[in-house]
């Protein structure tokens, strides 16, 4: 067994950001355990024609390592995942990352305080504290449809792109409408002779104004840094801007929805088309999307948007509830990700024996998405509550970190035998999160992969992102314990 002071779990944002935070605050005693061969989270799992970071990229990337080189304002999978490879050389992370390394279990020792932390490849950690940055986009999420076994073709899902597949001379039909869809079907339009787009709920869709960054403005970042850190931060105030609309004065979205609308019926000439691809529901409550080719593509001859629920997926297509068998030679799924589900199969137990999914069994909880009673020393950046319908999450997680930080010191500088949030501390926090969505439009009656089963909204903060960073700016001695110090 190997003793590290801290042990990192995941190589995307979070745990790279966690590596360089540690690295910037002289320890050395860490690694970063990374199920894959290569570092990149989310941007190396989602390799689909298309994919694209729909967050504008200067405030999509780490305030302390700033790139003037991007090439577009939304950035592609490809760059974001260079960038990140670059973030690892850049500031040393490659003796501290351990690849092939799928955490199966970490279990809270009582008599050492530490953490024991076990892999699937046999690999063994003993770790004084954890940071968990599982992330939430790469797990994905696969419907149960009767019949699939039986498909002929071959069946993946967006997140596991089978680059082998050409479907230049294949039949592709798409399952799902969601953010990934939207970016890969003008793809499949664009290479297949027919691809057959099988849609549930259709997406409020705004227009995503995409540009590139020319050469003589991104020359103007590289000599003159503070005109790229006052980019970011104007991207940052307009992006807050938007939060009203969700969270507060909520009749701000029929403002927007006059503009989602609009973008429809100047990219769809169709009524009926239209018809079907127009949502019923209040524009937020699911997840609002931006793409200025999806509904060019989804108007040529050669797609077709099919709204008749599916009944049973057969040899050589997809079956309808009307009876029709739409003919399809590959099955693409565009269903999303297990986001609810936060920390996947990775067995997490803390004090007295607690597991961490019998806690959550009635809902997940965390105070600020990251610390959680009974699981001392054990951080979880994006957990319960911390994702956004407005902004970056890198914003987050880099509020987070600096708690993070700043509480692995206080430990070590007190000599406490460990840390933990009080239960008090994290109950309030999650009453007052709860009551705070009641109002917003996420909870105004439609149903999106933002709630779990119980339908309750485990996924978004309700607010500013400046008021999470205001939260855990300080440590407060009131909301937390040190185990050892009085």
């Amino acid at each position: 067994m190997e003793d590290v002071d801290v042990l990192v779990i995941g190589s995307g944002f979070g745990g790279l950001g966690a590596g360089v935070e540690l690295k910037r605050r002289g320890h050395s005693s860490f690694v970063i355990l990374e199920q894959a061969d290569r570092v990149g989270g989310v941007w190396r799992e989602n390799t689909y024609p298309g994919c694209a970071c729909d967050v504008r990229v200067h405030l999509y990337s780490f305030s302390f390592f700033p790139n003037p080189d991007w090439s577009h304002s939304y950035a592609r999978q490809p760059e974001i995942l260079t960038y990140l490879e670059r973030v690892a050389r850049t500031f040393g992370l490659l003796p501290h990352l351990r690849f092939g390394h799928r955490v199966v279990e970490t279990k809270w020792n009582e008599t050492s305080a530490r953490w024991d932390v076990s892999c699937e490849n046999g690999a063994r950690f003993s770790a004084r504290f954890v940071i968990a940055g599982l992330g939430g986009l790469s797990r994905p999420a696969l419907p149960d449809l009767p019949g699939l076994p039986t498909f002929k073709g071959p069946v993946f899902h967006s997140a596991r792109w089978d680059h082998s597949v050409e479907v230049s001379k294949a039949r592709v039909g798409v399952i799902g409408t969601g953010a990934s869809a939207i970016q890969f079907v003008p793809h499949l339009v664009e290479r297949s002779p027919k691809v057959s787009l099988f849609q549930r709920t259709p997406p409020w869709i705004m227009p995503r104004h995409d540009t590139p960054i020319g050469p003589g403005l991104r020359a103007l970042m590289k000599a003159v840094p503070l005109v790229q850190l006052l980019f970011r931060w104007a991207l940052y105030w307009l992006h807050e801007l938007r939060v009203p609309a969700f969270v507060k004065a909520t009749w701000l979205m029929k403002v927007a929805r006059l503009a989602a609308l609009k973008h429809l019926e100047n990219q769809v000439a169709d009524p009926s088309l239209r018809a079907k691809l127009t949502p019923d529901y209040t524009l937020g409550c699911k997840r609002v999307l931006v793409s200025d080719d999806f509904y060019p593509a989804v108007a040529k001859p050669n797609c077709e948007v099919v709204t008749t629920p599916i009944d049973t997926i057969v040899e050589s297509g997809v079956r309808t509830r009307d009876g029709q068998v739409h003919p399809c030679d590959v099955l693409v799924f565009g269903t999303g990700f297990q986001v609810t589900d936060i920390v996947g199969q990775l067995s997490v137990i803390g004090r007295n024996g607690a597991s961490l999914a019998d806690v959550w069994s009635q809902g997940a909880k965390a105070w600020y998405g990251l610390a959680i009673h009974g699981f001392p020393n054990f951080f979880l950046l994006t957990g319960p509550n911390t994702g956004l319908g407005h902004s970056s999450m890198v914003f987050m997680i880099e509020s987070q970190l600096a708690f993070v930080m700043k509480t692995i010191d206080i430990v070590l500088n007190t000599g406490a035998r460990w840390w933990q949030v009080r239960d008090d501390a994290e109950a309030s926090f999650h009453a007052a999160v709860q009551r705070r969505l009641q109002q917003t439009v996420w909870l105004s009656g439609c149903r999106s992969w933002y709630l779990d089963e119980r339908g309750q909204n485990v996924t978004l903060w309700p607010g500013f992102t400046f008021t999470f960073r205001a939260g855990l700016s300080r440590f407060d001695k009131r909301l937390h314990h040190l185990e050892g110090v009085s």
